[in-house]
């Protein structure tokens, strides 16, 4: 991937959801090594996180005080927060712990294209499907990497409902991994 592009990590279900209705452990039961592997070769890759607020403050207790593999590589670099409404109380307790973490609330295309000029590795952004969708929509992701889960949800939030315009991708890698899950991924076709 070229310096300074946005990756969009995502994982979802075989029928395209990134997250169900009941909030199960779904996106954990197919995870083996070599998919962990995958997973943190992904994260390492980043020169920073982007996430959307919401996931950020779900997220942000947990992976400052993580020990296992992967966590070295999510707290190693900047993470950037998007929001339009601000933090709640309760969370700025918990990002203040997750060291290199700041704000922005600018326009989100405006605050994508200074972070992806600035840096020397990719911009990625894990989540959630809301602030990542808003990526798809305004065009800004480089390149997809999208793990796709051996369960059907039947019902949840989609990455790319409602589309503006259909898009076009090119698939450049795909890896099965041994649970179950693909690991696809694609590029725009520009």
């Amino acid at each position: 991937m070229t310096v300074g592009a946005l990756v969009l990590k995502m994982s979802m279900s075989l029928d395209g959801f990134t997250s169900g209705a009941d909030g199960s452990d779904w996106m954990f039961r197919a995870s083996t090594p070599d998919s962990a592997a995958w997973v943190t070769d992904t994260v390492a890759s980043a020169a920073v996180h982007v996430f959307g607020r919401r996931t950020f403050e779900s997220i942000a207790g947990f992976w400052s005080t993580a020990t296992m593999p992967v966590a070295e590589a999510m707290n190693s670099v900047q993470k950037v927060v998007f929001t339009r409404t601000g933090f709640d109380p309760r969370a700025l307790e918990a990002a203040a712990v997750w060291r290199d973490a700041r704000v922005a609330d600018g326009d989100l295309a405006s605050e994508v294209t200074r972070l992806k000029a600035e840096r020397d590795g990719v911009v990625l952004a894990q989540g959630g499907t809301t602030f990542c969708r808003s990526l798809v929509h305004a065009d800004l992701v480089d390149e997809y990497r999208l793990v796709v889960l051996p369960v059907a949800l039947g019902d949840g939030d989609a990455l790319f409902a409602g589309l503006p315009r259909e898009l076009d991708l090119e698939l450049v890698s795909s890896t099965t991994f041994v649970g179950g899950a693909m690991a696809n991924v694609y590029r725009p076709r520009r």
